[in-house]
């Protein structure tokens, strides 16, 4: 279980009172995570169980997060890949580390019988779902959104499509073969496939000098 970092988007600003501690979030994620793998449905998790399974206080988890959809996104987001730093040295370059990103929580939902199991839940729970998209999907759209407009804005991209239709484009073979597909490979070097694929036919092309000749 990788440490989780401050700052990100499952956090809703400053906290006031006693500086934060890593060790009593840890704590509390971990025993999340216990629970589950003990077998206990999403639905039957309490804050009140996950504090005393955690050996904390019912108000040291509401300091840090607003209910348990909140910490269960905290749960979700602590076990997959961080979100990458982009390059920022082309749109290509941008949406290749952008793809990977995705194949590795890929790779990792996969081989984690818990993430796959939350997932899996949390698609049941319209509350949990919700706080999971306006966290952690609806953030990284945005950023799918604004590299391509960085592109054509470049003239890396065509200006005449849409860049919400677009982001669903690239994101959608890596998605499919993550999600709905577990039986299909996630193999290394799939995400520059997809980008140069996508951008053969999306670059802008230009005027070709055509010579007129009689016939």
């Amino acid at each position: 279980m990788s440490s989780l970092a401050e700052g990100h988007p499952g956090h809703s600003g400053p906290v006031r009172g006693r500086p934060r501690s890593e060790a009593v979030e840890r704590a509390i994620v971990e025993g999340v995570v216990k629970l589950l793998e003990e077998g206990v449905p999403l639905a039957e998790l309490s804050i009140e169980r996950i504090a005393r399974t955690a050996g904390v206080g019912k108000a040291t988890i509401y300091r840090r997060w607003r209910g348990k959809e909140e910490l269960f996104v905290e749960v979700i987001r602590s076990a997959e890949p961080p979100d990458p730093a982009l390059p920022g040295t082309s749109m290509r370059d941008d949406l290749v580390v952008l793809l990977e990103t995705l194949r590795q929580r890929g790779l990792v939902s996969r081989s984690s019988a818990i993430l796959h199991n939350v997932h899996a839940q949390m698609k049941s729970s319209p509350k949990i779902w919700e706080a999971y998209h306006n966290l952690v999907i609806a953030p990284r759209r945005r950023l799918g959104m604004e590299v391509l407009l960085r592109g054509q804005l470049n003239g890396e991209l065509r200006t005449d499509v849409d860049v919400e239709l677009l982001n669903d484009i690239f994101v959608g073979p890596m998605l499919l073969r993550a999600v709905m597909r577990p039986d299909a490979p996630l193999h290394d070097g799939l995400s520059e496939e997809i980008v140069d694929t996508l951008l053969q036919g999306l670059r802008p092309v230009s005027s070709p000098s055509v010579s007129s000749t009689t016939p």
